[in-house]
């Protein structure tokens, strides 16, 4: 088997059924113990709850279940990235039968080893001059444990705001990949600029995470095991599934999401309302999808309408809300200002902040009006957005009544988006004039 090699490429416009993908894993399974050899020991690197409707939970609890039944010996350490870990109800609902005393939680502070670096020359080139410092390469230690016959990276590949799609390598180099990494991907991803990578390949950090895995994992046994899926009316619809060892897999992935999870619209949208599940999300550093995948198409002096019934913090980790509300989303070139200036050594020791800062703004084009049940009016200002009462907002846009996309209420158009997290939209006269 070649390294790019892809076992399995499955498209289906109506989306598969849990035995139907369970009939594609098991296959791939089988093509790899016949050309590897007997799997013994396992490792399992599925993303965290808030990427609950990638399908991963049911993948996971698959490999799992059929690797011990095989006698096999399997570890799960989700990919969180920054995110506080999963919690026992989330474990439960997501990943069905594995015992939640499986779960290894990853800290990206203290349990990575360092591999080599992104060289500066090389960061200079792939972000054309914007960023010329090396980066790190650093992962969890556990993936580099020679005892796993197989590590498999299931999860969907779907727009993202910094790599521009998600998934694939940025499974490992920030799910569970450490501060220098996961800071500096996201500072340059800002520096570059969103609408220039979301929804695309080949991206800056994209390419950033390219080189580190051919030149640091490209003998570690990882299985990338990608979906793409849409979530009509919340319900898991997974319309491909592409399963391989190298780079070919994403490629065949990306193109499949870029016809489903990319929505134009025709024009820019003068007010949109999004709601966000609060189960899913219950910061604004994970409600903030509900910027970064709607800018592209908001007209400019728009207004986005937040409604986040779950929300009851800022940053997911405790230095970053903190970080977050003393500088809060102020626009990318005030962000940017603020980073470079002597007293603000804090934000620069965690760029990850930064970035985020800069993304979670419309830098002035259009107003973000966050609707909250369980932070104060006052303090949603003083981070910089507009503040609405959750339940007036939500009782003139209800979720439970609006349909998805254009609707019409109180004589006035408006666009609802039920999940941010499982597409991009963007103006179709924006984007084909940049």
């Amino acid at each position: 088997m070649k390294y790019d090699d892809i076992f399995n490429v499955c498209e289906c416009n109506a989306g598969y059924s849990n035995d139907e993908i369970a009939s594609f894993l098991s296959k791939a399974l089988a093509q790899w113990e016949s050309t590897k050899g007997q799997i013994k020991n396992a490792l399992i690197i599925p993303p965290d709850f808030t990427r609950f409707h990638s399908n991963a939970g049911f993948i996971t609890e698959f490999f799992y279940n059929k690797l011990l039944e095989k006698g096999a010996n399997v570890d799960v350490l989700p990919a969180l990235g920054t995110h506080v870990p999963v919690s026992e109800k989330q474990w439960s609902e997501m990943f069905g039968s594995i015992p939640y005393s499986k779960m290894i939680a990853h800290n990206w502070r203290t349990d990575v080893v360092k591999l080599g670096e992104v060289p500066a020359a090389e960061v200079e080139k792939i972000t054309e001059g914007l960023w010329k410092d090396p980066v790190d390469v650093e992962v969890n230690r556990l993936l580099m444990d020679d005892k796993y016959d197989i590590v498999i990276s299931p999860g969907q590949v779907v727009p993202h705001e910094v790599i521009g799609m998600a998934n694939h390598a940025k499974n490992i180099f920030v799910g569970i990949g450490g501060s220098d990494m996961i800071n500096k991907s996201h500072m340059i991803g800002a520096v570059c600029g969103m609408e220039k990578a979301m929804g695309r390949d080949f991206t800056p950090v994209r390419l950033l995470f390219d080189y580190a895995l051919e030149h640091y994992l490209a003998d570690r046994p990882i299985l990338w095991v990608l979906t793409v899926n849409t979530a009509p009316q919340g319900k898991i619809a997974s319309h491909g599934l592409f399963i391989g060892q190298g780079r070919a897999c994403l490629e065949a992935a990306v193109k499949l999401a870029q016809e489903k999870n990319i929505d134009y619209v025709e024009h820019g949208i003068k007010k949109c309302v999004v709601y966000l599940e609060p189960s899913e999300f219950t910061s604004t550093w994970l409600g903030n999808k509900s910027v970064y995948r709607t800018r592209m198409a908001m007209a400019d002096g728009g207004e986005l309408i937040v409604l986040a019934p779950g929300v009851h913090r800022f940053g997911e980790d405790d230095r970053v809300d903190e970080l977050i509300r003393k500088y809060g989303y102020r626009g990318r070139l005030h962000t940017l200002e603020v980073f470079n200036k002597p007293e603000a050594e804090d934000l620069r020791a965690n760029m990850g902040a930064a970035a985020h800062l800069i993304h979670g703004s419309s830098d002035g084009r259009f107003s973000i009006r966050y609707c909250v049940k369980n932070i104060t009016r006052q303090e949603v200002e003083s981070v910089g957005f507009l503040s609405g009462d959750y339940d007036e907002m939500a009782a003139k846009y209800d979720p439970t009544k609006l349909k998805y996309g254009y609707n019409i209420v109180d004589g006035e158009e408006i666009y609802f988006i039920p999940n941010p997290a499982l597409g991009l939209w963007i103006d179709k006269e924006r984007f084909n004039a940049s």
